[in-house]
């Protein structure tokens, strides 16, 4: 008897659980060929609503790990990547790409996690400082996680997209909404498989497939957001979001880069989702009595 190949069920990951969109809804994802591939999730406001309870909720916890901590955790995603490359790669030939392309592309991933891995414990001796001041005090700033971070991943490429904004993300401290690449989404929920399954706590990295069209006002006008992330190129979508980040003085950034370039991994944007923070101690002086006064 033949027998009957077990599809797999491409959901969302919110709060380290992989439900179905509340809406129902979903959309046919079709290769070249124009057979379908897939039955994708297609997210809704309330769908984004709770990923950003979730991210809420686990920002706390995950901002106030040791720096070396998150390098472990970032560490280990490489290394889960890495075990299922071949997987990966599959998926990005199912959806179009050469299979040289696509075992560049999920190759660069697994470099972007460890360089983003070895920074997380240095960004904040480099830039942070001791300051000088006119009184008997240190005054000391430092970077700090900004909060909760709604990320549009680019189209393509849909893994390094996807990695290379994540990773700077969490590697500062910060959670995440992001939404993955409406034409190539499978290596995204995929993608959170590994990040399940790699000491990561649930909420830190919440994964939506859906529209841009539909979703991007969502992710820059929801008040619980701190900043967002666009990595596309629609000239409206851009304007959209410029005008509802400042709704609530949230940080918004245009990350419109070659990701394949080495240029497109640096310290930088870390920083672009921190917070520098200062503060004043006194200056204790100890008298020859070894009295501090």
């Amino acid at each position: 008897m033949s027998r009957i190949e077990i599809l797999k069920t491409y959901k969302l990951y919110i709060g380290g659980q992989f439900p179905r969109t509340e809406s129902g809804r979903y959309y046919a994802l079709t290769n070249k060929k124009n057979e379908t591939l897939a039955n994708v999730c297609l997210s809704s406001r309330k769908d984004f609503r709770n990923a950003v309870v979730a991210a809420r909720g686990a920002f706390g916890g995950w901002s106030g790990r040791s720096a070396f901590n998150r390098s472990q955790i970032l560490y280990r995603i490489a290394e889960m990547l890495e075990g299922r490359k071949a997987q990966f790669i599959e998926e990005l030939v199912l959806q179009g790409e050469s299979k040289a392309q696509a075992e560049k592309e999920v190759l660069n991933s697994i470099d972007r996690l460890v360089y983003y891995a070895g920074w997380c414990d240095k960004y904040q001796q480099l830039f942070g400082s001791v300051n000088p001041v006119a009184s008997s005090h240190f005054n000391f700033s430092v970077p700090e996680s900004m909060g909760v971070i709604s990320i549009l991943a680019p189209e393509k490429p849909s893994l390094l997209g996807l990695v290379s904004l994540i990773a700077p993300c969490i590697a500062g401290g910060n959670t995440c909404v992001v939404l993955a690449s409406e034409k190539l989404p499978l290596c995204a929920i995929t993608f959170a498989e590994v990040l399940s399954t790699s000491d990561l706590p649930g909420g830190v990295v919440n994964i939506l497939t859906g529209t841009s069209k539909e979703l991007h006002a969502h992710f820059s006008n929801h008040m619980d957001v701190n900043a967002v992330v666009y990595a596309r190129e629609e000239a409206q979508e851009q304007k959209t979001i410029a005008e509802n980040a400042s709704l609530n003085v949230k940080r918004c950034f245009m990350w419109n880069k070659d990701w394949f370039k080495d240029e497109s991994q640096n310290p930088y944007l870390i920083m672009d989702l921190q917070e520098i923070k200062t503060t004043w101690h006194p200056i204790e002086h100890i008298g020859t009595g070894g009295a501090k006064y």
